[in-house]
Parts: C-alpha cells; structure tokens; sequence
C-alpha cells in the first residue's frame, strides 16, 4: 500500500507556538501524513457497562456521539491525513472505539480478541475488512487483547498493557508475530482500562502518560524509557485527555485537558482540541475512535 501523491509529506509552516517567538524544548516538530480506520457510531448507545465511565441509567445521544465523531474525522482530514470508515454492525454499539479492533504493523495485523462477551463480534468484523483491504496476512489471536487499546507503537518498539483487559500471553503472541518488541506495563487503576486511556506516544520516540494508571514497576520503566516524558496529572487524566492521537507535530486531544493542552504547546506541540463528550460516556476518546493502519516499516 502507498499513499497517494496527495498524502505525501510536504514542508509545512512552524508551529504557532514558534511563529510567537517561544522556543521549543526539542526543536520543531514535523508532522507525518498517517492512514487512521474510523467507524462511524451511527449504533452507538451505553446499553450495559463494562468499564467505571458506562452508566445505562445517564443515557447517550446518539446523534450527538455521530456528530462529534464527525467532527475527528474532519480534523483528520484538515491536517492531511488519509481516513478509512469500516461499516458499523447494528448490535455492536462500541464498534466506533476502532482502536481496539486490532494492531497494524509493517502491513500486517494483529487482530483483536475482547474481554468481555458484548464485543465480541468486533474483532471478527475488523479482521474481514483489514483483509478486504490491503492487509492479507491478519493473525486470528489464541490471548485476549484489544487491539491499540492495549498496543501503542513507537519507532523500535511497541508498549503494552495488561491488568484489565490484555493478557500478557497476548503481547509475547504480538511480538511472534510483527517482530517487533514488546514492552508490558501494568494498569492498576480501572479507570484506565485500557494503555491508550493513560498514555500516548509523542511522535516516534517519546510519550506522555499518567503515572498514577501504572503499577510502581511499571512506572520505573516508563522513567527509565523516557527520561523526557510530558508527565500529565489526574486532573486531565480524568478527562481521558490521554486519549489522543499525535502525528508528530499535531496532538488531536479532549478538549477538557486544559492543563496538558498547556503543557504540550510549551514543548512545542500543536493540540487540536476535540469535543467527544458523549463518546466518554462509554469511556472513549480521540485515540479510541481510531485505529492506525501502518502499511510502512515501523521497526528496524
């Protein structure tokens, strides 16, 4: 798979932030064209509760959730990224958290196996469509893992997290298969039930996270990995405004998250602040609705 001439990386103006005379801490950051898989929640409800943000009593809007959601996918495509829509299944109304569908690296696929019954389905409906478009060789996982959800790939490795949802037997059965390794850090607040709900990573070879989602150990890795990490509080925590997508450059991220928006413009980030309100109201945000589709070498 290539990107189309449109898609190619082509130089682009500096950050805001520098145009302002501020300084980067490590210089100006360079996006990087990426291919993202959406579903659109057109089915979306909080119909039972399988994570501490759903509550069936408080309801969703489901025009609402199909409004904001369209939102993302226009603030993809305004920062030059390619968007691929699967097509929602009537009866699986957390299918627009794409993420947890499955993890792509170097064209190959990794797909998803959910914790609990009501998803199910998911993971057999995003394997046909990965294989129905470019991406032949998906392995059908024997361990419980939930795709980007728990996987989140940097440059020469991949994080991965265990404690709610994925096995650790699954990150060993990842890193079989893509060759790429795997680093396991345990979640230990059910708040944070999934990686992507306490961390991103910035560009290729860094992250921001919440240390307080991790377990003592695994915050001594995450120190010793990334001596220069953005280090976010509970207070945006709690806003899931970890759950966002960074291209390099551009942070798409709950606009909630005030104090990391702050934080990651000071270093020299552009955050494009996203409405997804309704959608955390089945604890999702940015990065929940998107699945990476990597079709280039990620490793060495």
């Amino acid at each position: 798979m290539t990107l189309s001439p449109a898609m190619e990386p082509a130089s682009s103006p500096l950050p805001e932030s520098v145009e302002r005379g501020e300084q980067p801490e490590r210089g100006a950051r360079v996006a990087r064209p990426r291919h993202f898989l959406m579903c659109r929640p057109e089915h979306f409800a909080v119909t039972y509760s399988i994570n501490p943000w759903m509550d069936p009593a408080a309801g969703a809007d489901a025009a609402r959730a199909v409004a904001q959601w369209e939102a993302l996918r226009a603030a993809y495509l305004g920062l030059g990224h390619r968007v691929s829509v699967i097509d929602p299944v009537e009866g699986l109304p957390d299918m627009v958290f794409a993420a947890n569908g499955a993890l792509v690296v170097n064209g190959r696929a990794y797909g998803a196996r959910f914790a609990h019954p009501q998803r199910a389905a998911e993971g057999p409906a995003y394997a046909a469509w990965l294989r129905a478009n470019g991406f032949p060789e998906v392995r059908e996982p024997v361990h419980t893992n939930e795709g980007e959800g728990d996987f989140l790939t940097l440059d020469r490795l991949i994080l991965a997290g265990t404690g709610f949802r994925t096995e650790v037997a699954a990150h060993q059965e990842a890193q079989e298969f893509l060759g790429v390794p795997v680093v396991t850090l345990r979640l230990v607040d059910p708040r944070f039930y999934h990686l992507d709900t306490a961390l991103f990573p910035l560009g290729d070879d860094n992250v921001a996270y919440y240390p307080g989602a991790f377990s003592p150990g695994s915050r001594a890795v995450l120190e010793r990995l990334f001596p220069d990490a953005i280090v976010a509080d509970e207070r945006d925590a709690a806003v899931l405004g970890l759950n966002a997508v960074c291209d390099g450059r551009n942070v798409v991220i709950n606009a909630e998250a005030t104090g990391l928006i702050a934080t990651l413009r000071r270093h020299g980030y552009e955050p494009v602040p996203v409405d997804l309100s309704e959608l955390r109201k089945a604890g999702g945000g940015p990065k929940c609705c998107t699945l990476e589709l990597r079709a280039g070498q990620a490793a060495p």
